[in-house]
């Protein structure tokens, strides 16, 4: 497996991102080549699969370039972390369609021409795809993350709480003074446990998010 360059510090990230929101095509493709290290730490979850590290490297980059060229710095979220749930969605859509990609996928090489004759790139390819599709992609794993925050650090009083409260597993959402009235509590304790299983789930959620994205 090859070496893959330096991850970018913080510092040098924000330059590059606030470049590339500019503009500038050279800080697009650094910001791909110093991430290559995160697809390598993505693909290694799905080592065990039935494709070889090359093969998952090859898919998980087309999930960086979707990043590289949908990440947007105003929506809060950081770039390894949002990357990090691209390459994912890429490794997970290409395990489930049980279809091998080519191993020997080169993400520049021309595939085609565009309507004035210049050569197009699996990059351009990419540039092109609809952000919509993406961000219904990120939306869908964030909803499973979710829900797996609530199984693994809810009490069984909160997980009731928050249930009721925002609607999930298909129940409608209620009022804290309707979920007081079914638990037999007072709406303020109510109140009290819903805000207190909301930090805990945003802080199980960014602790996977960590994982995922692993330390910069």
């Amino acid at each position: 497996m090859k070496t893959f360059p330096k991850p970018l510090s913080a510092g040098e990230e924000r330059a590059c991102l606030e470049r590339m929101e500019a503009g500038e095509e050279a800080a697009k493709t650094l910001l791909i080549e110093r991430n290559m290290r995160l697809v390598a730490h993505v693909a290694k979850k799905y080592q065990n699969s039935d494709y070889d590290m090359e093969e998952l490297v090859s898919v998980g980059s087309i999930g960086l370039i979707k990043a590289v060229n949908t990440y947007r710095m105003d929506r809060g979220s950081r770039f390894a972390t949002y990357a990090a749930k691209c390459i994912e969605n890429e490794i997970l859509m290409m395990l489930r369609s049980n279809k091998k990609y080519s191993r020997e996928v080169s993400l520049y090489e021309p595939i085609g021409v565009d309507k004035d004759g210049e050569a197009v790139s699996l990059v351009d390819m990419m540039e092109a795809e609809s952000r919509e599709m993406l961000e219904d992609m990120i939306r869908d794993q964030d909803i499973r993350e979710l829900y797996g925050a609530y199984d693994i650090c809810l009490k069984e009083q909160e997980k009731a709480v928050v249930r009721m409260r925002y609607g999930l597993f298909g129940e409608r959402a209620r009022t804290q003074r309707e979920i007081a009235a079914v638990l037999g509590i007072s709406r303020s304790y109510v109140s009290r446990i819903e805000k207190k299983a909301l930090k805990k789930l945003r802080e199980q959620i960014e602790k996977n998010e960590s994982l995922s994205a692993g330390r910069r």
